[in-house]
């Protein structure tokens, strides 16, 4: 049989034009491209019996954060051909662990395109990345892991979605990619891959915990001081222009998981090449909200009039409004109304009015944002011939942001079982919401700023990055 020839091109790389005569019979501009892209080495491969065709080492498993949702987490373990056998059944607890990012710290697009166009469109991130992760693991006894954001991937597409498909192709290419990246490397290596927004999404510690029960690991066995993980979004600021001109981090998250698991952070500027670190900065930064010993409070909300009366408090989902009523109101014998526990604005005004009718003074715990809203509970505390205050909570949205994500992804934050809050309740309040005046009809308002209000065990996992 005649060896089959790759299509032929010109010297700078494009296709010579067909002569006119053969415009009639020649394949569509798709088709030719398509025929274009076959490699002498896809032919040969095409060609190789299965027996002869090298072993990928790469296996791949999926996991989901709980037992009651689709695994959302994409691990790849690769074996090296020559490792040890019996030490890939137990192996040795390496307790310096090296991490790193893989897109833009590791690997980047060859063809210089933010996205790649396919599994075949990426290149060392800088030469020196391969032979330095083989010295991490050969010489100087690391552990060394990959921990990856691919929120363009969907492990388990939902039939009924109305969003684009392409998605459900991109997980073959991904795994592709990354078992030619973990077989050029060639070390003992696990890839894990968030897909969702979950416990597993970077800088959350999902995947660090998936790590240490891989590698039979201890929090108190890792050598947290000589560990470090390794990414490029680390909150860099934009360097002013005349110098050498960097443009700003898209997040921080990288920094911010080194912090949630307590490890140094670097970028791969800092790692691979030897560059000082440039300034940085969080969009919120949770030492600005140390832990402090519990205070006695004297202010407004510590002592409860004689009188029957309403609190309405109004403030951003995440605010901090119902853990202030369970630790101030509920004390004083305040009932609540809110409306996530009685799923409508309607049986929130027939609670509330089956409670005052009854004598007692109520906190009505909802977001409260707009004018017309509070009006409503305004002309219910008339009708009951009740005063009725409101408490303002002031805590910014982004702190919002980082307390109802702590709250929704750890149970012992969580009594009331709440869920994740999307972006758009925090959006809604936003486009809605109107400081509260007294001349709406109260008899007072009263700001509260937030403080942690909670346990040193409950501020330390507070404390972590969550968003």
């Amino acid at each position: 049989m005649p060896p089959i020839k790759p299509a032929r091109s010109s010297p700078s790389g494009s296709k010579r034009p067909a002569a006119d005569n053969d415009r009639a019979i020649s394949p569509p501009p798709l088709k030719r491209k398509t025929q274009s892209a076959i490699s002498k080495s896809a032919v040969a491969n095409f060609f190789t019996p299965a027996s002869q065709k090298p072993k990928d080492r790469t296996t791949w498993a999926e996991r989901s954060p709980n037992e009651d949702v689709p695994a959302t987490l994409l691990v790849a373990k690769y074996i090296p051909e020559n490792a040890d056998s019996s030490a890939l059944e137990a192996p040795a607890k390496r307790q310096k662990i090296a991490a790193f990012d893989l897109d833009s710290t590791l690997i980047t697009s060859a063809s210089g395109k933010r996205y790649p166009d396919d599994s075949a469109d990426w290149k060392w991130w800088h030469h020196s990345v391969p032979g330095r992760l083989r010295q991490l693991y050969n010489d100087e006894g690391y552990r060394v892991v990959i921990f990856t954001n691919q929120g363009g991937l969907t492990l388990h597409p939902d039939p009924k979605s109305k969003g684009p498909k392409s998605a459900k192709n991109r997980v073959p290419g991904f795994k592709q990619k990354c078992s030619a990246v973990l077989s050029q490397l060639d070390i003992p290596l696990t890839l894990y891959a968030a897909t969702g927004k979950d416990i597993y999404r970077k800088p959350r510690p999902g995947m660090w915990t998936e790590m240490k029960e891989d590698y039979d690991l201890s929090e108190s066995e890792i050598d947290h001081e000589n560990s470090v993980f390794v990414g490029d979004a680390g909150g860099r600021i934009a360097e002013p222009k005349g110098s050498s001109a960097a443009g700003k981090d898209f997040s921080c998250s990288d920094r911010n998981l080194a912090h949630n698991i307590n490890i140094k952070y670097q970028t791969p500027e800092e790692f691979f090449l030897g560059e000082k670190p440039r300034d940085f900065a969080r969009d919120f930064d949770v030492a600005n909200f140390p832990y402090t010993e519990e205070e006695k409070d004297n202010e407004a909300w510590a002592t409860k009039p004689k009188h029957q009366d309403i609190v309405l408090f109004v403030g951003f989902p995440g605010a901090g409004k119902s853990t202030f009523y369970w630790k101030y109101l509920e004390p004083l014998s305040y009932e609540r109304v809110n409306q996530d526990t009685l799923k409508s604005k309607d049986k929130c005004f027939k609670a509330a009015a089956d409670l005052l009718g009854k004598g007692e003074s109520i906190v009505v715990d909802n977001t409260n944002a707009d004018v017309d809203t509070r009006s409503q509970w305004i002309a219910l505390a008339r009708k009951h011939k009740v005063p009725i205050r409101c408490f303002w909570f002031q805590t910014p949205l982004q702190l919002c942001e980082h307390n109802a994500a702590a709250r929704a992804l750890n149970e012992k934050l969580n009594p009331e079982a709440r869920q994740a809050l999307p972006k758009i309740a925090f959006s809604g309040f936003a486009s809605r919401f109107k400081e509260p005046k007294i001349d709406e009809g109260f008899q007072e308002v009263i700001p509260v700023h937030f403080k942690f209000r909670g346990t040193k065990d409950e501020y330390d996992i507070w404390g972590r990055y969550w968003v």
